[in-house]
């Protein structure tokens, strides 16, 4: 297997993990782990040394995985955000959401799991 670059993710549930920035090496790596859809909440441009979003999703398009962009600056989460965070989460997938530091991915999680209480 290959190893992921130094990157961190967290389980939140059997369908659900989160990270901070991934790379285009790290979707294989995902992949072999289950991961059926990628989600972006990070905006392009936040920082130079991101990889934008065009490039981790023709990563994600090489080994056929799903990808979806939901970007929103820290802070700027609003219920267009959740709502369609809660669609992906429903299709039954295995997702793997990630932003710069993985915060912004887990508050969506949270904000999806409230609504579904």
């Amino acid at each position: 297997m290959t190893e992921l670059s130094k990157l961190a993710i967290t389980t939140v549930d059997q369908q659900v993990s989160v990270s901070g920035q991934i790379t285009p090496d790290d979707v294989a790596v995902l992949v072999e782990q289950g991961v059926e859809v990628l989600v972006c909440n990070r905006p392009d441009n936040e920082s130079s040394d991101q990889p934008s979003y065009s490039i981790i999703a023709a990563a994600a398009a090489k080994h056929g995985v799903h990808m979806v962009n939901i970007p929103f600056a820290g802070g700027q989460m609003q219920a267009e955000h959740t709502q369609a965070f809660a669609d992906i989460v429903a299709s039954g997938k295995r997702i793997h959401a990630y932003c710069r530091t993985g915060n912004r991915s887990s508050t969506l999680y949270t904000a999806v799991n409230s609504i579904k209480k």
